[in-house]
C-alpha cells in the first residue's frame, strides 16, 4: 500500500482530500505545518508527498528542498493557489515532481498522485558510463576521484541523456523532461547545463556531443 503525507492547513480540503486519498487505497498521513512533516517524514513510510506552500510556519518550498537535500525516495506534488509562471519555476527548481494549481479538480488531482506513484515503483538503475556511476536510488554519481557534485538539473539532465544513450535529444525533449512541459524556460539553458556537465565530467569512454541543428547525446565508446 502506498504511503500519502499530505500537508495542508485549511483543515476542510486536509480532510475531504485525506477522504479521498483514503478511498483510493492510500495509506494517509495529514499533517497541519511543515514541523508536523518533518516529524512524519522521519518516523513513517512515505512515499508521496501532497505539499501546500502557504503552512503557517514555513512555505512548501524549503520544505522540498529539504526533502531533495536529504535525498529521501519520495515524491513531490505541489498543491497551491500559486500558478504564475515564476511560481511554477520556483517549485520545479525547488525539487516537486508535479504542481497542481487551486482549485483543482479531483479527478484530475487522483490522477496525477496515481501517475508519480507509479514511476516511484519503477526500479531505479544504476548507470555506468566511461569511469562514472549514476545511482539513480542515490541521486549521486561517483568518478575516478569520488563524489561529483551536481545541481539537481545537472543530475536530471544527466540522467535523462543516459537513458537514452547513442541517441539525438532535441532541446524540446530535454527541457519537458527535465524542466517540466508546462515551464517556460528559454531553449538556451539547456545548452548552459550541458556545458556545465561536460566541465564536471571528464575522461575516457564516453562523449557528451552537441549535434549542430539537432539536439544533444551522450555516446559511449
Amino acid at each position: 500500500m502506498s504511503a500519502v503525507l499530505l500537508v495542508e492547513d485549511d483543515e476542510n480540503l486536509r480532510v475531504t482530500l485525506a477522504d479521498n486519498l483514503e478511498e483510493q487505497g492510500y495509506l494517509v498521513t495529514a499533517v497541519a505545518t511543515v514541523k508536523a512533516a518533518q516529524q512524519a517524514l522521519e518516523t513513517a513510510k512515505v512515499d508521496l508527498v501532497v505539499l501546500d506552500l502557504m503552512l503557517p510556519d514555513g512555505d512548501g518550498y524549503q520544505l522540498c528542498r529539504e526533502i531533495r537535500a536529504q535525498r529521501l525516495p519520495v515524491r513531490v506534488l505541489m498543491l497551491t493557489a500559486r500558478s504564475l509562471e515564476e511560481d511554477l519555476v520556483r517549485g520545479f527548481d525547488a525539487g516537486a515532481d508535479d504542481y497542481v494549481a487551486k482549485p483543482y479538480r479531483l479527478r484530475e488531482l487522483l490522477a496525477r498522485v496515481a501517475a508519480l506513484l507509479r514511476r516511484g515503483e519503477v526500479k531505479r538503475a544504476v548507470h555506468r558510463f566511461g569511469d562514472y556511476r549514476l545511482d539513480e536510488a542515490a541521486r549521486s554519481v561517483e568518478g575516478p576521484q569520488g563524489p561529483v557534485a551536481l545541481t539537481r538539473k545537472e543530475f536530471d539532465l544527466l540522467l535523462a541523456l543516459l537513458e537514452r544513450k547513442g541517441e539525438v535529444l532535441s532541446r524540446d525533449e530535454l527541457l519537458d523532461r527535465v524542466w517540466g512541459a508546462d515551464v517556460v524556460v528559454d531553449l538556451h539553458t539547456v545548452d548552459n547545463f550541458v556545458s556545465s556537465l561536460k566541465k564536471k565530467l571528464k575522461g575516457d569512454g564516453f562523449e557528451l556531443k552537441t549535434v549542430r541543428g539537432v539536439g544533444f547525446k551522450l555516446e559511449l565508446g
